[in-house]
């Protein structure tokens, strides 16, 4: 073994061990280990321990889950041939988050190295930038649920780009095979396989060939992903039930506002697919650029330079995507708006990290710059490992804070009846609290539900709508979000035990939440004009190891 590849096996070995002690609070704090609320806690997690009890993890196509909004479609829930669905079965929520994470990271790392060492960055003295660059992307704070959605294209990359070159092998389709099984379509294959088919095209309109293999590979994970994700596919394709997406309105920015939200991205980047590219890799891809310019290598740099441009492009199209210029074709085709064509800027995690390693390359080839290489892949690792959950969501409830289940245990006892045998739904809190704990809610945070419901649960809470436009627009022209909310607390749901809010002057139908089988309402602040609303305080109900002070209010 060559000094080189021995480098590279440390280098890869310190990666592993790096990202190991990343994963590590998940496992030391369990419980007490601060995650991300947003899309997770709030949603997510509560989901796959609900799904997990449900006895409709394999349910049929029109089976139903009664403990949220009295019969949540099955299909709302994800495929069980995901991975992660198992996971958080077969273990506690932590021990399953971390493993999740687990899996998710090293197969990051794996991926990028593979497509960096294979096809971007071959030199044996490249080994720190493709081995950096990999560690960095396995660390970046992708969406959790989200799995190898965005996180597992540089494999799946690596995998066609082989067989696009006729060098395919098993590894390669096993990659193809495996990676729809803890990944989804819909959150950045669809727009990658989209990618890849666009990429073939173009091969065939620059004479290079049919290249049949390479075309088969696409429809061949196309069709894995279909299968696996049959769930989505019948919803909507062939469910005609009306749901509550057939109302999402998204065309509504202005021209100059979707200017501002192009660069926006372009610099930042989105809270689902965050890259943490600001201040290293931009900065990196510039000089590059400028280099490239200099030395007139436009054309020996032409891969470089298309992913510059292409990705500019896609936060180009992701803000553009909300431009209220498309609203006379999404009126005339209707599935532009229930699908999320704006995600193709989920593209940006790989091409951002396949461009700063090129970008290094760029540098080091330069002897005067040489040195600041190795700083620069310091710099961007060291950057991300502050962005570790732990530390950025040191100050949110952790999730035995959060979800509060000694506090949920005696409220249980306190009604004393079966939780399936009444409703109940949360103010100035997430019912997934609710959900999670196994009580039966009208309120939810779903991806989509009969409208009917949403038609329905709108009675409760019209008054508020009508006072206030934010939450009304809100919950009207998208609505996945299906609470109780007030004008008072308008998109607010986490009011912790130290709060001094009060809800001064609510007003909502009670009559239409008993109808729909509502008798409690759990609520984060105290309602002054309870008494108003048909609403009697039972008790309060406080926990130190809770985030909240829980008044329990009974429909009379």
């Amino acid at each position: 073994m060559s000094y080189l590849q021995d480098k590279e096996r440390k280098l890869i070995i310190f990666s592993l061990i790096v990202i190991s002690l990343f994963l590590s609070p998940y496992f030391i704090l369990g419980d007490g280990a601060h995650i991300r609320v947003h899309d997770n806690l709030d949603s997510n997690l509560a989901w796959y321990k609900v799904l997990a009890g449900s006895g409709q993890i394999a349910g049929s196509l029109d089976a139903r889950i009664p403990q949220i909004i009295n019969g949540l479609p099955r299909n709302a829930l994800g495929t069980e041939y995901s991975l992660i669905v198992w996971l958080y079965v077969l273990f506690p929520t932590m021990v399953a988050y971390g493993i999740s994470q687990g899996i998710t990271r090293f197969i990051a790392f794996l991926g990028m190295y593979l497509v960096l060492k294979d096809h971007f960055t071959k030199g044996e003295d490249n080994s720190l930038i493709r081995v950096g660059t990999a560690l960095a992307f396995a660390l970046t704070p992708f969406w959790p649920s989200g799995m190898l959605s965005t996180l597992g294209m540089p494999l799946a990359l690596w995998a066609f780009l082989h067989i696009r070159k006729g060098r395919g092998s098993w590894p390669h389709y096993l990659a193809l095979t495996l990676l729809p099984f803890y990944s989804s379509i819909v959150l950045g294959f669809f727009f990658f396989l989209s990618a890849m088919g666009l990429f073939w095209l173009s091969d065939v309109i620059r004479s290079k060939g049919w290249n049949w293999k390479f075309f088969l590979a696409i429809a061949y994970m196309t069709a894995v992903f279909l299968i696996t994700d049959y769930r989505l596919v019948y919803s909507f394709l062939f469910d005609g039930e009306p749901n509550s997406r057939d109302e999402y309105f998204h065309a509504r920015l202005s021209f100059w506002h979707s200017v501002r939200l192009t660069f926006k991205n372009f610099l930042l980047g989105h809270t689902h697919v965050m890259t943490v590219h600001t201040l290293v890799i931009l900065p990196v891809i510039a000089a590059a650029i400028i280099l490239i310019w200099k030395h007139r290598k436009w054309k020996k740099e032409r891969i470089f330079v298309f992913l510059f441009g292409l990705n500019f492009a896609l936060s180009a199209w992701y803000a553009f995507w909300f431009y209220k210029g498309w609203l006379p074709l999404t009126e005339r085709f209707h599935f532009l708006d229930t699908f999320n064509f704006a995600r193709f800027h989920f593209l940006r995690p790989l091409i951002l990290y396949i461009l700063f390693a090129i970008g290094l390359k760029i540098l080091w080839n330069e002897k005067i710059l040489r040195k600041a290489v190795p700083w620069l892949v310091a710099a961007q690792i060291i950057l991300l490992l502050f962005t570790n959950e732990e530390i950025v969501y040191h100050k949110k409830p952790s999730v035995r804070e959060f979800y509060a289940e000694q506090q949920f245990e005696e409220i249980k006892n306190y009604i004393g009846k079966p939780q399936h045998s009444y409703r109940v739904a949360s103010i100035g809190l997430h019912p997934a609290i609710a959900q999670y704990n196994g009580f039966y809610t009208l309120d939810t945070y779903n991806n989509f539900y009969p409208l009917s419901y949403k038609y329905q649960f709108r009675k409760i809470i019209e008054n508020e709508l009508e006072k206030n436009k934010r939450i009304r627009v809100y919950f009207d022209e998208w609505g996945g979000r299906c609470y109780l909310f007030t004008d008072e607390l308008g998109k607010h749901y986490m009011f912790k035990k130290n709060s001094k809010r009060r809800i001064e002057n609510i007003y909502v139908n009670i009559e239409q939440f008993k109808e729909m089988g509502g008798e409690f309402i759990f609520s984060s602040v105290p309602i002054d004009n309870a008494s108003e609303n048909n609403l009697k305080l039972d008790k309060i109900f406080n926990s130190k190891e809770s985030a909240w002070k829980i008044y329990l209010y009974e429909a009379l």
